[in-house]
């Protein structure tokens, strides 16, 4: 089953956590908070929202939204955070994943560096190198370090029972997004490749994208037969999403957030 929901993400979980909606696995890429330095005129990468909180306001957000995943993510559940940061505030990605831990009942089991196929340039910089990585952090409780759920393959077992699990390396090259004309209509997506290769790894039943932009990783839950839940603030981008997944599957729900 796939419900889509358009409204803030702090709203529509609270009437998720009233519903009892549980989920085992959150996949999102949130806002950076990477235009700080140069404004509201400067923060157009989305259409109804400006990228340039000041650094407390959004760490505060955010931590509201951790704490609100926390009701809904199941036991032993797990929190794949793309993030990254940004020439014009470098601080914010630092601040915001000491924070997470300190206020948090979560804590960073590990990190994904995501080689994509192009890079951000820096040729005017005299001292930048050209990125082309980005992080996602994989979360989980801090109670459930050594339990959070990840699909590893058993690869042998030893006489005395223990079992030796394939090794996985943090590393996964994928695109930077889905080509086509849905790239000219959100300039921060991420590909359904990538999303496909981490659902692989640590994807349970029931997905949740609270920052769902043009339904990226619903279409890789659609390719993986997993229920999805996704959320998106901008109404034209939940419009984007909508039409992309309902390209091959008729949605059991739309909702309107308030």
């Amino acid at each position: 089953m796939i419900k889509l929901y358009n409204g803030d993400c702090l709203k529509v979980m609270d009437k998720l956590i009233e519903q009892g909606i549980k989920v085992d696995t959150v996949l999102t890429s949130p806002p950076y908070n990477i235009s700080l330095s140069k404004g509201k005129a400067y923060a157009l990468k989305y259409r109804g929202y400006s990228d340039c909180m000041e650094n407390s306001e959004y760490i505060k957000w955010t931590i509201n939204i951790f704490n609100k995943l926390d009701e809904i993510l199941e036991q032993n559940g797990v929190i794949l955070y793309n993030i990254n940061y940004g020439t014009n505030n470098n601080e914010t990605m630092w601040l915001l994943i000491a924070d997470i831990i300190k206020k948090t009942k979560f804590t960073i089991a590990d990190n994904i560096i995501w080689k994509k196929s192009s890079a951000f340039p820096n040729s005017c910089s005299s001292n930048k190198i050209t990125r082309i990585t980005e992080n996602i952090l994989v979360i989980c409780r801090k109670t459930e370090y050594k339990t959070f759920h990840m699909n590893k393959k058993v690869v042998s077992v030893r006489k005395t029972g223990q079992k030796m699990y394939e090794n996985v390396f943090g590393f996964i090259e994928a695109p930077n997004n889905d080509r086509g004309v849905y790239r000219g209509n959100h300039k921060a997506t991420y590909s359904t490749e990538l999303c496909v290769k981490l659902l692989n790894l640590y994807g349970g039943k029931r997905v949740l994208d609270c920052f769902m932009g043009v339904g990226t990783t619903g279409l890789a839950c659609q390719n993986l037969n997993k229920n999805f839940i996704g959320i998106e603030l901008d109404k034209d981008y939940y419009e984007i999403a909508k039409k992309r997944i309902n390209g091959d599957m008729q949605l059991n729900l739309f909702e309107r957030g308030e």
